[in-house]
């Protein structure tokens, strides 16, 4: 047995739960949020372009793709900290402001990443409750910070449940929140809200000097085997998220395949729309079974099973359907091919 110490903080790290994957048998997966759709047109012939160089080094900071994204949303490059996967961008976050003695402070249950990447910091974990039908509770949120608070992480829409923030809502919380406290906007699923008074993070961060909004190409633009997020905020919070940032962490493939997906946001649109329908269509459906779901605004969908989750969860695998179930509290289930979320629904009308 090896003697050497491992940090506390570290040792008592939750594990991450991937969503299932299929073994042998043939399923429809539905359990990680994944994009049913290949890249975008393109991505795949400039990704086997930049294949070619594979014996060098990528860009240290992905600096084309920086400067990609900050035009898209009418930013400086120095606004933009890209990372490997909006996860790895939220970790760099934390690391940059929370450590030991520190608070992170975000409501509970959402994205599971967040007690690893808090834990890592060695800050200690803040959590509030959701509020009814899967809502984030931002009063409550407010309620729970105090001066060994160094970030809040707001997640939206959330993730497993789906509503989104509203603007009204987060306009609230800012005010309440100390100005020199890091609030983070996690958008990973953004692409898909169709809410009108859903908060515009990226429109906030003129206005909020204390905000960074983080988001992914993993969902929408269906990159997630490529690794690829990024950071928006302030100059000053950014060139710290760089400071703490693996150099070369985005392959050359991967920032290749971001930027080519920027250029295609017609066809980003497209596609996003087809998933948006076919959200509704199954929210529609669980609802005239007699479901009570909340509303979704992410690309999946969420059933409040309590403690029939595992079990409800191995009925969809008999069924030829992976999801993501949470034990004793729910089940969250992607939108992927119709045929899968067709499944899905048979096998939810018998469990009402």
């Amino acid at each position: 047995m090896t003697k050497v110490p491992i940090r506390p903080s570290v040792a008592a790290l939750p594990a991450y739960q991937p969503g299932a994957r299929s073994s042998g048998r043939l399923f429809h997966k539905l359990s990680s949020n994944e994009s049913p759709y290949p890249p975008l047109p393109g991505v795949m012939a400039a990704v086997a372009d930049s294949a070619a160089d594979i014996n060098r080094y990528p860009s240290m900071m992905a600096d084309e793709l920086a400067g990609a994204i900050a035009r898209l949303h009418d930013l400086e490059p120095e606004q933009v900290a890209v990372g490997a996967g909006s996860v790895a961008v939220l970790g760099h976050l934390l690391a940059a402001v929370a450590g030991p003695g520190d608070r992170v402070a975000y409501p509970w249950r959402s994205f599971e990443a967040y007690p690893i990447l808090t834990g890592v910091t060695g800050a200690e974990a803040v959590t509030v409750p959701l509020g009814p039908g899967g809502r984030l509770d931002l009063p409550a949120l407010a309620g729970a910070l105090d001066e060994r608070t160094r970030a809040a992480v707001i997640c939206t829409p959330n993730n497993p449940t789906g509503p989104a923030v509203r603007q009204d809502e987060f306009d609230a919380f800012m005010a309440a929140a100390p100005d020199d406290l890091l609030v983070v906007l996690d958008e990973a699923y953004v692409e898909f809200v169709t809410d009108p008074e859903a908060v515009d993070g990226i429109g906030s961060l003129a206005k909020y000097p204390n905000l960074v909004v983080a988001r992914s190409f993993s969902k929408a633009y269906g990159l997630a085997g490529l690794r690829v997020g990024y950071a928006l905020g302030r100059p000053r919070l950014i060139s710290a998220v760089r400071a703490v940032t693996v150099p070369f962490s985005v392959s050359a493939m991967a920032e290749k395949a971001a930027i080519t997906s920027l250029q295609l946001q017609d066809e980003l649109r497209e596609r996003v729309a087809g998933l948006v329908e076919r959200r509704s269509f199954a929210f529609g459906a669980l609802q005239a079974q007699g479901w009570q779901p909340p509303e979704p605004q992410g690309n999946f969908v969420w059933l409040d099973l309590g403690a029939d989750a595992m079990p409800f969860a191995e009925a969809c695998r008999r069924a030829g359907v992976l999801v993501r179930p949470f034990p004793n509290e729910g089940v969250r289930v992607s939108i992927g091919e119709r045929a899968g979320v067709e499944q899905f629904l048979a096998t939810a009308s018998t469990w009402v």
